[in-house]
């Protein structure tokens, strides 16, 4: 077979985004703290975007939360609902607004006049240079700190221990290999190859991190962690130890008569030895866990004013953009003495334009889906979860006119705060059950109502799946047996047989 090269044509079809487009997809997504970032690396880039000044006059509350509306509807007269007659609008402008070498500067003019019409509220008319005497904010370098780690307090530890530098080395590779809860992930024939150590000498140095703080670290398996633990408190419970030993899968089940029975002991004196095995730490390595609290800093704020629910964007801490005048007074000058510093003038107060209609274009997507979303569940933040509704990406995408993908990207690491909490922007997208009258129900409202069930049944008797089903199906929630089921995993609720051993043992003196 010969290969040689060759050149031919091809007719084919591809969606291809304008540049406009591709960077408001990007900007959707974005946290506040992200969106931040892609700001001061544009502020960065182009020269003829500025921040505007403390001391500039703020815009009305009423253009904050639907910017740019006024210039939308004087640049799309005949209401352009769908992205590709925006995108399509949108390189007709970007065309309009083009730079030709060899164009008339009365015709320049025009064209910058048309383009840069509908960013009239970003473009200063003077230079003003930042004051000299502005406050350096603090490195956050200077202001975070970090707590120790496990593997940093287990090497401490380690360096106080061992003296003789092979048992050090072997500790190190021990506690290298521990995971975050506290548990040794090689075996010790692999710690012996990578030491040449003997498996003697790795279960003796082993044997000793086990006893450092949290005692029970380096243990191959639960029950060697636990037992670590009993023998550092000097616990004497043999009947424990046994538990420990033979029969977790019996307290994994909650088996008390059947753990009763074969140990031998009342079955009323069963649930001291299970007490004294609760207070012990299955997992003694996440005491020094590095997972921390997330803060969610809200994107949108919906208050209460009278009866109406007031929608706003979150926009404290975001930098406030606006072109440069003086910039604006070379590209003028430019035009005339030099070309190419036109061209490039020109490219860059382009980009400026259309990243402000970017960001202008994504407060608006936001506005419109946390709009329909408030109207949409307004019964949910007055009265509660039994008013919730049943919302998909699609209903939204369909009313506002957008993909449904955008929709999505509006979603994607969102939060809302209202008068009933706050939540994420996808705790509102749930599946619809339908009802015996015709009616939508939230898959959200019947897990609330399962648990509340759960809360109140009878202890002595709890309430099987069979017997939740048949309740929720008299009260207009048809769902089946292994809906009920999956529902009840979800919501962390053990099994009825489950729950009534519990409940037994807990009233067992």
């Amino acid at each position: 077979m010969i290969m040689k090269q060759r050149l031919d044509q091809r007719q084919v079809q591809k969606l291809i985004l304008a540049p406009a487009l591709q960077q408001a997809i990007k900007l959707l997504p974005l946290t506040t703290l992200e969106l931040i970032e892609v700001i001061d690396e544009e502020l960065s880039e182009n020269p003829l975007l500025e921040l505007e000044e403390e001391t500039d006059e703020k815009r009305p509350e009423a253009e904050k939360e639907t910017p740019e509306a006024e210039a939308d509807a004087a640049a799309d007269p005949a209401g352009l609902e769908t992205e590709t007659d925006r995108v399509a609008a949108a390189d007709s402008e970007a065309d309009r607004a083009a730079v030709d070498g060899g164009a008339e500067a009365a015709g320049e003019n025009h064209e910058d006049f048309e383009f840069e019409s509908y960013f009239q509220d970003y473009i200063d008319d003077g230079f003003r240079p930042f004051p000299q005497d502005r406050k350096e904010i603090p490195s956050l370098e200077n202001t975070l700190s970090k707590s120790t780690s496990l593997w940093d307090h287990l090497n401490w530890q380690a360096n106080l221990t061992f003296f003789d530098p092979a048992d050090r080395e072997i500790a190190e590779r021990i506690i290298g290999n521990i995971n975050e809860d506290g548990y040794l992930t090689s075996s010790l024939e692999e710690l012996g190859q990578a030491t040449g150590a003997s498996i003697e000498k790795i279960n003796e140095v082993r044997e000793k991190v086990k006893m450092f703080d949290p005692v029970g670290v380096a243990s191959l398996h639960l029950k060697e962690c636990l037992l670590a633990q009993m023998d550092n408190l000097q616990i004497k419970d043999e009947v424990a130890r046994a538990i420990i030993l033979e029969h977790l899968p019996l307290l994994e089940r909650s088996d008390y008569s059947q753990l009763a029975k074969v140990l031998g002991v009342p079955p009323a004196s069963i649930k001291y030895h299970i007490e004294i095995i609760k207070r012990l730490d299955p997992t003694p390595g996440r005491k020094y866990s590095e997972d921390k609290p997330t803060y969610v800093v809200p994107d949108i704020v919906v208050t209460k004013e009278g009866n109406d629910l007031k929608i706003s964007l979150n926009d404290e801490g975001l930098p406030r953009l606006r072109i440069n005048g003086y910039y604006r007074t070379l590209l003028a000058k430019a035009l005339k003495e030099n070309p190419d510093a036109y061209r490039f003038l020109k490219d860059k107060m382009k980009k400026a334009l259309w990243f402000l209609r970017s960001l202008d274009q994504r407060d608006q997507t936001i506005y419109k889906v946390a709009r329909y979303i408030v109207d949409k569940q307004r019964d949910f933040i007055e009265k509660g979860m039994d008013f919730i509704k049943p919302l998909t990406l699609m209903e939204i995408a369909q009313e506002i006119g957008v993909h449904e993908s955008t929709v999505g990207r509006v979603v994607a690491n969102k939060y809302i705060i209202t008068p009933r909490g706050v939540f994420s922007l996808k705790y509102f997208f749930h599946k619809a059950l339908h009802g015996d009258f015709g009616e939508d129900v939230s898959s959200l409202r019947i897990k609330e109502r399962l648990r509340k069930l759960v809360e109140s049944e009878d202890k002595n008797q709890p309430l099987s799946d069979m017997e939740l089903e048949e309740i929720l199906a008299r009260e207009n929630f048809k769902i089946a047996r292994r809906t009920v089921a999956k529902y009840r995993k979800q919501l962390k609720i053990q099994p009825s047989h489950i729950r009534k051993r519990k409940f037994i043992m807990e009233g067992t003196a």
